[in-house]
């Protein structure tokens, strides 16, 4: 199992902390009657029952730890002690033994909080980290070329002709538009490993909502070719962030596709999905970086490829947040990334 998948499944558990405990709680349940049936050893009992008090408060919020304490507690005297089946104990051994057991993994608990935090500072100290290294390294080539456009213009201007001072003119733009896309995507990157993203869902037609982000590549825009079923329902998304989410993903198919290659966008339904695929005719992504190049600062050709490896972790998290997926599919030629939208009228 790759690094990446183990990411993805340690975020899932964390997405889904209910789900988590009650897993972990039925798997030490049993666990504690196989050992109670072969040995009768109750402290083991309450060893893997402290356990479970523990790998819940690393992985879920203390409440949840609390949760697991007091009813591993409760079992341990029901299922356990003598009388059996019975929440009545009499055996001094036992009560001494479950109110070490409750001692315990209330202050287990509050130790693994506090590492928690621990790690999660540790984890915003890096990314802050990282994004300050990405911004004064990624700012600087869209920042010196608009200087220096601007600069050119300004001191030449009375000597250029009008389709030299337009191309200049339009050089500077294309980097204005570039620098604030980059912006764009440090801002939500930021919010997202905050947890701190919010938005409103609107009734909004995603086949607007995907036209509107093609127009915004001007020079590229005739390499992009998009086909849509007709008919498509409507769909509840905050339209703006979908729409930066889908100019990510483009834009990284542009960016590794050959310049005289097209880049096809299919929006279709399927089943209670609409799906974007959007494929370019590249290099291709290798099956090990399938997963990785949804992660922040992730990049395919670091010396090439120019890209803050942003773009793709916000495109992620946005499709996520609004309960959809993302992920990159195995096609004979290129690479394809396909987005899929629930289709709902409830808001998340």
């Amino acid at each position: 199992m790759t690094f990446a998948n183990t990411a993805s499944i340690n975020q899932y558990w964390r997405t889904h902390p209910a789900l988590f405990t009650a897993l972990l709680l039925v798997i030490a349940l049993l666990t504690s009657y196989l050992i109670d049936h072969f040995s009768g050893s109750a402290i083991a009992v309450l060893l893997i029952l402290q356990l479970a008090v523990v790998a819940v408060a690393l992985q879920c919020s203390a409440n949840y730890a609390y949760f697991v304490a007091v009813f591993g507690a409760v079992s341990f005297n029901f299922l356990f002690t003598t009388p059996r089946y019975s929440l009545q104990m009499f055996n001094v051994e036992d009560i001494v033994n479950l109110s070490v057991f409750l001692l315990v993994a209330l202050t287990s608990s509050k130790l693994a909080e506090h590492y928690r935090r621990q790690q999660q500072a540790l984890e915003q100290a890096q990314l802050r980290n990282s994004i300050l290294l990405s911004v004064s390294h990624d700012l600087r080539t869209p920042l010196a070329t608009i200087i220096g456009t601007l600069t050119t213009l300004k001191e030449y201007q009375a000597k250029l002709n009008p389709t030299q001072t337009e191309e200049l003119i339009d050089s500077a733009a294309a980097e204005s538009h570039r620098l604030h896309q980059y912006i764009e995507n440090i801002l939500q990157a930021t919010k997202l490993q905050h947890g701190a993203l919010k938005f409103s869902l609107d009734e909004a037609n995603l086949r607007e909502v995907l036209q509107r982000t093609i127009a915004r590549f001007q020079t590229a825009q005739p390499r992009i070719q998009i086909h849509c079923e007709p008919e498509l329902p409507p769909l509840m998304i905050c339209s703006s962030l979908i729409e930066q989410a889908i100019f990510n993903v483009l834009d990284n198919a542009l960016r590794y596709s050959p310049a005289e290659q097209p880049v096809t966008v299919n929006l279709y339904r399927h089943q209670q999905m609409l799906r974007i695929d959007i494929q370019d005719l590249g290099q291709g992504i290798a099956p090990a970086d399938a997963e990785a190049i949804f992660e922040l600062f992730y990049r395919q050709h670091p010396s090439t490829d120019g890209g803050a490896g942003l773009g793709l972790a916000v495109a992620k998290g946005i499709i996520t947040a609004h309960r959809g997926s993302i992920g990159a599919e195995s096609v004979a030629q290129g690479s394809l990334l396909r987005i899929a939208l629930p289709i709902t009228t409830e808001a998340a």
